[in-house]
């Protein structure tokens, strides 16, 4: 065994010392002297808070996103409700959808069709010589080309021109309601019984004479009022109905005046109506 020096004696005295003060001053001490072990080295408060802010950002951002997928979700939901709200009209709108009503003439009949002054039998001032004294009778039938629409008539006005000129007062024909797929049938008589004279001009009263020389008289039947349509549970609002029906007759001047042959009277074309609706 070596003797020890001198000088190992106190290094190790002097250890020894160091321990038990650091020792007795407990682990404050210990951390002071940690610190004082490494000064170099930086402090690590503001690593945290960097890494802090980091977190907080992307906190943000996964924040920011989950909105915008959930506004994405919620305008695609909105848009395929909206397409398929019409996609459900479209097809009710084709399956109930109205189609305007069918007219033509089935039957005319002419009980007097004459200007006032041969009808009062006078050429005396008193008559008045431009005027027409009509009572006729027309058949109007009205189709209704749809399988599921009902079609409601109302306030109907019916009357007769002759080559642009009144020659029959408006008659009133009463409320119509028809059926899907249905016909209907008005048969007003125009003028009534006695056939009030209507004022019209000369050349009208000239081309009725010759015409009926002819054997060939056209008159326009016209209606008018307005229709509202019935699909199921829908209804339309009312819509205005404009029906004009031409029809050419043979028709005398005999038959035209009441005498021989008056009343029915042939059809010599197939009469043209065209509908309004």
């Amino acid at each position: 065994m070596l003797p020890l020096s001198r000088s190992d004696g106190g290094t190790r005295m002097r250890c020894c010392a160091r321990n038990a003060k650091a020792e007795s001053q407990g682990p404050a001490a210990s951390r002071q002297n940690g610190h004082h072990k490494a000064p170099g080295k930086a402090p690590k408060s503001g690593a945290t808070n960097g890494s802090s802010m980091e977190s907080s950002k992307k906190n943000l951002c996964e924040i920011h996103r989950g909105d915008g997928r959930r506004r994405r979700a919620l305008a695609a939901s909105l848009l395929a409700t909206a397409v398929f709200a019409a996609i459900i009209a479209l097809a009710l709108f084709l399956v109930y959808r109205p189609a305007k009503p069918q007219a033509t003439v089935a039957r005319a009949g002419v009980y007097r069709l004459v200007s006032a002054a041969a009808a009062n039998g006078t050429n005396s001032s008193a008559a008045t010589p431009y005027a027409l004294s009509a009572t006729v009778q027309f058949t109007l039938l009205l189709h209704n080309p749809s399988d599921r629409t009902a079609v409601v008539y109302d306030r109907l006005l019916a009357y007769v021109t002759y080559r642009g000129e009144m020659v029959a007062p408006p008659a009133q024909l009463p409320l119509v309601l028809q059926d899907p797929g249905a016909d209907v049938a008005m048969s007003p008589l125009l003028g009534g019984d006695g056939g009030a004279p209507v004022p019209v001009s000369a050349d009208a009263v000239d081309a009725l004479h010759a015409d009926c020389v002819a054997g060939r008289v056209q008159l326009r039947l016209v209606v008018m009022g307005r229709v509202r349509y019935r699909s199921g549970p829908f209804k339309s609002a009312w819509r205005d109905l404009y029906v004009r029906c031409d029809a050419i007759l043979g028709l005398t001047v005999q038959a035209a005046a009441g005498g021989g042959g008056a009343g029915d009277v042939p059809l010599l074309e197939y009469p043209k109506c065209a509908v309004d609706a």
